[in-house]
């Protein structure tokens, strides 16, 4: 009976990771994707430059939360191996 209950807690835990692991992902791929917007705001870019600048944030954005999903997920993933 008990072993249900463990399962139940550690699939609302994997559920609370997954979820936290998402969250901070995108506020971390918007924070990065605002710096790179208040930059073109500040330096006064017009065209392709601000368009470049633009971009180059999205992408760095979206590499750094994916990095920070994966990275959460892979840290969850070790200590529920080890059972920590």
């Amino acid at each position: 009976m008990d072993m249900g209950r463990e399962s139940r807690w550690e699939k609302d835990a994997m559920t609370v990771e997954i979820v936290f692991a998402l969250v901070t992902a995108a506020v971390l791929a918007a924070v990065i994707f605002a710096a790179a917007w208040c930059a073109v705001l500040a330096l006064g870019l017009s065209g392709s430059a601000e368009r470049g600048v633009l971009v180059a944030g999205a992408l760095l954005g979206a590499v750094a939360g994916v990095w920070r999903l994966v990275r959460v997920l892979s840290r969850f993933d070790g200590q529920r191996r080890t059972g920590r």
